[in-house]
């Protein structure tokens, strides 16, 4: 008998090891040849590796279109401060158009196999954040997204709204001064935090997955960070290497 439940408990660790999924960081732009993140070129990369799925970054311009991008400026313009025609007057460096979210949904649905992972980003006001969180929703909605996409944030109060407004939707908080049972008592479905959090705090990744949440580390670019994380039966790595992470 002691046998069995030994053997029991090294298949668990095995399937459980093997459930590490891989997500490309603002896509696959670390490519040979490199692209630029947050591109639809990133974009496309991640999906002909056939990965488990490519986070973006979502934003609103001041006249209220939403565009994907990491920081709050492009170039010198503040994003939430100027209008999308001005914005889209500069080109990515990759020599890409200024990408719309719309524009990266179309290209995310071409590869329904590639789950969206939509970073709504924070902004000033409450007022704003929702209003980009409705705005992102609606048009995933209208583009039969749904059961594709996935949601990460920053602010508290958007990981909150989504579900407020989508109680269905996965949603996973970033910032990480939570606990697992916080996250659980928010009402979220998992914790996507820096990986320096989890190896603060060794047992957050058992007690979430005691918990029936989704575990999550970013930005995992280091082999050895990779390997303690999927030891511990992380459930996700995101990276800007998943090429190298891919069926490790």
């Amino acid at each position: 008998m002691k046998k069995i439940i030994l053997g029991l408990a090294v298949l668990s660790t095995v399937i459980m090891k093997a459930q590490t999924q891989i997500i490309a960081h603002r896509g696959y732009f670390q490519s040979e040849p490199a692209t630029t993140e947050n591109s639809l070129k990133s974009l496309e990369n991640a999906q002909k590796l056939k990965i488990y799925g490519s986070e973006f970054d979502v934003r609103m311009t001041k006249d209220g279109v939403l565009v994907i991008n990491h920081d709050e400026h492009h170039g010198k313009m503040e994003i939430s401060e100027t209008d999308f025609k001005e914005l889209e007057k500069l080109k990515l460096s990759n020599g890409e158009d200024f990408p719309t979210l719309k524009d990266y949904l179309k290209q995310g649905k071409k590869d329904k196999s590639l789950k969206l992972i939509v970073e709504i980003k924070p902004d000033k006001t409450k007022e704003k954040e929702d209003e980009l969180t409705a705005k992102t929703i609606k048009m995933i909605k209208d583009m039969k997204l749904e059961s594709q996409s996935e949601f990460i944030s920053f602010s508290l109060n958007i990981c909150k709204e989504i579900k407020r407004l989508e109680p269905t939707f996965k949603v996973q908080y970033l910032r990480g001064e939570l606990s697992p049972e916080q996250i659980k008592n928010e009402g979220l479905d998992g914790l996507d935090y820096h990986y320096s959090i989890f190896q603060k705090n060794p047992t957050w990744i058992a007690e979430a997955k005691a918990l029936g949440l989704i575990t999550n580390s970013w930005t995992v670019n280091d082999v050895a960070v990779y390997d303690e994380l999927k030891k511990q039966g992380i459930g996700f790595i995101t990276t800007n290497i998943p090429n190298q992470l891919k069926g490790k």
